[in-house]
């Protein structure tokens, strides 16, 4: 992408996203996250967007999230039968 290229709002805000959740990993004090809410929505091409988030890793892959979250389903309903059946068994 060329970065001299102006970037649109939905490109800043995609930008506060991905800050956001920066700082609910750990990765950015809330004194960080607003510093850089204010640069990224300041921001008029696309190097200017790169640079506010340079030292920041890159996004992880979605399916991560997907698989926790199925792993997470799947944990619930082991635990769900298994507390019908204990309590099937106490009648």
């Amino acid at each position: 992408m060329n970065e001299s290229l102006r970037a649109s709002d939905a490109e800043r805000y995609r930008v506060v996203a991905i800050l956001e959740k920066h700082a609910a990993a750990g990765r950015l004090t809330l004194d960080e996250y607003a510093e850089r809410v204010d640069r990224v929505l300041a921001c008029v091409t696309h190097g200017d967007l790169a640079a506010v988030t340079a030292d920041l890793p890159t996004s992880e892959d979605p399916r991560d999230d997907s698989r926790h979250l199925l792993w997470a389903f799947l944990a619930a309903g082991i635990v769900l039968a298994l507390f019908t059946v204990v309590l099937t068994l106490a009648r």
